[in-house]
């Protein structure tokens, strides 16, 4: 018979390595999200007018 904290241990490096592996992946998003964002200030199109316009619609 398996004891209880062998399972209870197993399912909570199972739920830390997943954790682990979804703040890694939400790091990324970050980053490139950031990028994107920085790139909306330097790249902003020409309005008419010569206005600069923004890049975003809001």
């Amino acid at each position: 018979m398996v004891p209880i904290p062998i399972p209870l241990v197993l399912l909570v490096a199972l739920i830390l390595f997943g954790a682990g592996f979804v703040l890694e992946a939400l790091w990324w998003i970050s980053a490139i999200v950031l990028i994107v964002w920085v790139l909306g200030f330097v790249i902003r199109l020409s309005g008419s007018g010569g206005k600069r316009g923004h890049w975003y619609r809001w």
